[in-house]
């Protein structure tokens, strides 16, 4: 039997808050009907009428047993804690990530936070709200700075970050990598395990996050790590909040034992309005929209239709295959 029924019969539900993903799957051309819901309470409701569903943030385990046609999930997000793996699988339903969707655009936002931190974007921005015109600085600590011959820590080195190398590269920055496996990368001096991150935080510039959630990496980045970093040192985090100890880092802020921080993401998000991130003018805050561009929409379909295509077909590995 067809693990996917005909395409002509098929059912694809998207789910997401913004995303435009069905007016992008429109214009492909595909014989499948389709619908979208934009909250919780609408997929709940449509849910069981998709033999396929393209979802991340919206999904809950609990809707599982209440999806008797439910094939495949193709997850929008290259992150995928939120799913039941076990649950899935047990469910005969196949599940894929869209790693490699946002790869470009998250590395870029990555390499636009260290650029803003270093010239100090953030503060020529509260001073323009304020409508002051900041005089030339005499204490050379105090100034902007350059990027060419500063080290970045890259922590893991995925497409993200193997992408975020190759930028830093450009700028004439050093560049360490931090990853289980020691294979030499292009645009990366040396690579070395985690259990030698306090080592090798301890000579950055700027240490930035761009691994999966995982048990291992979960408070990775606590007041160990913190503590043998550079007072002159930022941390950006354009990978999952968990993967940091938010009250270390505040700590750490606040005590001036780094210089600053960069943060896409966060425990609680929305971040709180009580947050004292928001209020600190060595931080800059972004609403998780690291991979957030115009061409994500296509990105993500173009993920999708050849999961579609391979499931069509037969074949057991899918791209970006989780389950």
């Amino acid at each position: 039997m067809a693990f996917l029924p005909p395409e002509g019969d098929l059912t694809i539900g998207f789910a997401h808050a913004a995303y435009q993903l069905r007016d992008e799957f429109l214009t492909r051309g595909r014989a499948a009907k389709s619908f979208e819901v934009r909250s919780l309470d609408e997929l709940r409701e449509r849910a069981p009428e998709a033999d396929v569903l393209v979802v991340s943030g919206l999904w809950r385990n609990d809707l599982l047993p209440r999806l008797p046609k439910l094939r495949f999930i193709q997850s929008i997000s290259a992150g995928t804690d939120q799913f039941d793996k076990a649950a899935i699988g047990a469910a005969g339903v196949r599940l894929a990530s869209a790693q490699g969707g946002n790869e470009r655009a998250v590395a870029e936002h990555a390499m636009s936070l260290i650029l803003a931190l270093t010239r100090q974007i953030h503060f020529a921005r509260d001073n323009q709200t304020k409508q002051s015109w900041r005089p030339m600085i005499g204490d050379r600590a105090l100034r902007e700075d350059e990027l060419g011959g500063k080290t970045l820590v890259i922590v893991g080195l995925g497409r993200i970050g193997l992408r975020l190398a190759k930028l830093a590269a450009a700028f004439d920055m050093r560049v360490i990598g931090v990853r289980r496996s020691a294979e030499p990368q292009p645009h990366v001096e040396a690579v070395v395990h985690p259990d030698k991150l306090a080592e090798v935080v301890a000579g950055a510039d700027f240490v930035a996050l761009t691994c999966p959630l995982t048990p291992e990496t979960e408070g990775l980045i606590d007041a160990r790590i913190l503590g043998a970093m550079r007072p002159s040192a930022f941390l950006i985090n354009v990978a999952r909040g968990r993967v940091v100890d938010e009250m270390a880092l505040l700590d750490a802020l606040g005590n001036s034992s780094i210089a600053g921080a960069g943060l896409d993401c966060f425990h609680e998000e929305p971040l709180p309005p009580i947050s004292p991130f928001w209020r600190m003018p060595q931080v800059i805050v972004t609403p998780h929209s690291a991979g957030e561009t115009r061409a994500y929409e296509g990105n993500v379909v173009d993920i999708l239709l050849d999961n579609l295509d391979r499931l069509a077909r037969g074949e057991a590995g899918l791209r970006n295959q989780i389950v």
